[in-house]
């Protein structure tokens, strides 16, 4: 593609490249990001030459919608083609139904879970889009358009505050750069304005980017993909904690600057016979003492060709108690759209092998 992606840059680099003056880019920025427009000719308060100028050497969007699917409960998946063929997905979840309270309207809470890479490099043994293999990274421009398609396709308004989870498909931490990039793109305030308070980074383990992305001091949350609470459990799960051993995660996640109101998310897929026994539950105990900790146990999706089961509702609910009642604040995840593609990939993988869309390895 010789043309670059507007999404890709920040204002401040949009002015070092010539876009000027500085009041043009926020009406760009104000256009494309609360206006949901991707066509430099609908911008009316634009000049004719800046148009021209910026048609030329710019896409705005650089996704096409290919497909998605809406289950019963809201929950919606996207899957988006890029300009290579290569694909990914969007998932957009309704935390909370619309309500009246007190004489008030109160909107409905929605989370994306944007994707950061095509595949991923990781290979958890649970997840589909490692069986794929890694593909490539995302730019800044192509996790920003994710968000934007949300809002866009719902038809949200402009003010309409989302959560965001970088935890679709690929390792955000091995994409450090574009991640941080659209964090900020994100979160400015000509444009979506989403505060990094409600921007979440869920990573496998990374140590040492962990460290790095605190330094950074973006106010964005951190999510663990921990699933596992010994090394040689982990290993076969996530062959990254070869690399990054549990020990060493932990240490970067208590260095990581937590927000007062905020705690460290750790995410827990919960496989049937594998990591659902009380005896995981109380190392996990052990393991997060001295950290603000949030628990999230995650129901295992099952997909075709995959041996791991989904554990009961009793297991999980047992799961549960024994940490609330040694003092860790615990949640069960209610899955989402079940009705659908619901594992991570899933969508993608039934589009490629109806030969809807060419998908080829670099």
């Amino acid at each position: 593609m010789n043309k670059k992606i507007f999404m890709n840059y920040l204002p401040e680099e949009l002015l070092e490249m010539g876009i000027e003056p500085k009041f043009r880019i926020k009406q760009l920025y104000n256009w494309i990001y609360r206006k949901y427009v991707d066509n430099f000719e609908e911008m009316k308060n634009i000049p004719k030459d800046l148009k021209a100028k910026l048609k030329e050497e710019f896409i705005i969007n650089p996704l096409e919608l290919v497909n998605h699917e809406i289950a019963s409960d809201g929950t919606t998946k996207f899957l988006f083609k890029m300009h290579d063929n290569h694909t990914v997905e969007t998932v957009l979840i309704k935390m909370k139904d619309e309500e009246i309270k007190d004489g008030k309207i109160k909107e409905a809470k929605y989370t994306v879970c944007v994707s950061t890479q095509v595949g991923c490099k990781v290979g958890c043994a649970f997840c589909l889009t490692a069986k794929g293999g890694f593909i490539r990274n995302l730019s800044a421009g192509e996790i920003v358009a994710q968000v934007w398609w949300m809002k866009k396709f719902k038809n949200f308004n402009e003010n309409k505050a989302l959560n965001i989870v970088y935890m679709g498909m690929g390792e955000p931490l091995d994409n450090y750069d574009a991640l941080v990039k659209a964090i900020k793109i994100l979160a400015h305030q000509d444009g979506m304005n989403i505060s990094p308070r409600r921007q979440t980074v869920s990573t496998s383990g990374i140590a040492p980017k962990i460290k790095k992305l605190g330094n950074e001091n973006l106010g964005v949350n951190l999510a663990i993909s921990l699933h596992a609470v010994d090394d040689k459990l982990r290993e076969k799960l996530i062959p990254l904690n070869k690399a990054y051993n549990i020990k060493s995660v932990i240490e970067a996640i208590r260095e990581f600057p937590v927000d007062k109101r905020k705690k460290v998310m750790f995410e827990y897929l919960v496989i049937k016979d594998v990591n659902d026994n009380i005896e995981s539950a109380k190392k996990l105990v052990k393991l997060l003492n001295g950290i603000p900790s949030k628990v999230n146990l995650i129901y295992f999706n099952p997909y075709p060709g995959t041996n791991f089961k989904r554990p009961d509702d009793e297991t999980m609910k047992k799961f549960q108690n024994y940490l609330i009642n040694k003092g860790i604040l615990c949640t069960i995840r209610k899955s989402k759209g079940m009705d659908i593609s619901a594992a991570c990939g899933q969508l993608r993988e039934k589009e490629i092998k109806s030969c809807n869309i060419p998908e080829f390895k670099d």
